[in-house]
């Protein structure tokens, strides 16, 4: 039902009063079942089009996925790289495979469909084709957990100040799925930003270097991941460089190993987690005479630690900072 409000001038004393005018009802929107996350770009183009080209929808024709997975013949990692809907198994709970549509990774109904029918959205709407339900469950960090819970980044965020209520809390879409442009009329960016974005992989650390008597004094402080640094994906890994700096003119030499922040696989015996804790600080030294002259240090994020030797970083596949 439409309602018009209107001014009413009554009678030659100017008298005033409101007056209601009821419209024609909406015309109803027939209910879609949705079977392919194509569907929702008919009138969510904008959306669909951020998460078309984000890693989520990449989840399973990565090659890097493919390659780590051994072509997925590791059936665990199906479960959150082709999942059924986060709330058909219920939040907390860890997500089931799916065995069709496996092309389009994690999508849109992984994370809206609903089990009874419907969406989860941010609003109500039974005019609208897909109609859906407000659900806050979207925006709480527990809506991430089945998959990203695996390796402990929703309980390595929970020790953090960042899931403290207050001005200060900021969970997972707060860093992750930011409002475009900043403007909460826009909705959040479904480009789901991570590992692959090297502006938010410089926010999270600070590389700090410094003279001590005869040493290079070099430390790496998680300040701005809300968990680990590196975390979640165990493929992850961040490794830590020196080397003499060359003068101009000069080619420089191959970059010299210090330290490696990973959580390794189960399988790997004897590997301990060397991440780094929200609000904590490596601190390693270079005891070398060669770095008695100028020396640079950097820091490099690995996407796979098994594309290429600790020693010799590949610059084309990883963010510097």
């Amino acid at each position: 039902v439409r309602l018009l409000l209107g001014l009413l001038v009554l009678g030659s004393a100017g008298w005033l009063g409101w007056a209601l005018f009821v419209g024609p009802a909406a015309p109803a929107v027939e209910a879609r079942a949705f079977t392919s996350s194509r569907q929702c770009a008919e009138c969510h183009a904008e959306p669909y089009a951020e998460w078309d080209g984000s890693w989520h929808a990449q989840s399973w024709t990565d090659a890097e996925v493919r390659k780590l997975s051994n072509d997925f013949s590791n059936t665990d990692c199906i479960d959150c790289h082709a999942p059924r809907p986060v709330l058909e198994t219920g939040l907390g709970n860890r997500v089931l495979p799916r065995a069709t549509r496996r092309v389009e990774g994690v999508d849109c109904l992984t994370c809206h469909q609903l089990p009874e029918g419907g969406m989860a959205g941010t609003i109500t709407n039974e005019a609208a084709p897909c109609r859906p339900v407000a659900r806050r469950e979207l925006v709480q960090a527990e809506y991430c957990a089945p998959c990203h819970d695996q390796h402990g980044t929703v309980q390595q965020w929970k020790a953090t100040p960042f899931a403290e209520p207050g001005p200060g809390f900021r969970n997972c879409v707060d860093c992750h799925m930011p409002y475009r442009d900043g403007d909460p009329t826009r909705g959040r960016d479904h480009t789901m930003h991570g590992g692959h974005d090297p502006q938010l992989l410089r926010a999270a650390v600070e590389l700090r270097a410094r003279r001590a008597g005869g040493t290079v004094v070099v430390e790496v402080e998680n300040v701005g991941a809300g968990h680990n640094y590196p975390t979640d994906e165990r493929s992850r890994a961040s490794d830590l460089f020196w080397r003499p700096l060359a003068a101009a003119g000069e080619t420089p030499g191959p970059w010299r190993h210090l330290y490696r922040f990973r959580n390794p696989y189960r399988y790997e015996v004897g590997e301990v987690n060397t991440e780094l804790p929200f609000g904590e600080t490596l601190t390693v030294e270079v005891d070398d005479p060669d770095a008695a002259g100028a020396v640079e240090v950097a820091l490099f994020y690995k996407l796979s630690p098994y594309w290429a030797d600790p020693e010799h970083p590949d610059p084309d596949r990883e963010a510097t900072q």
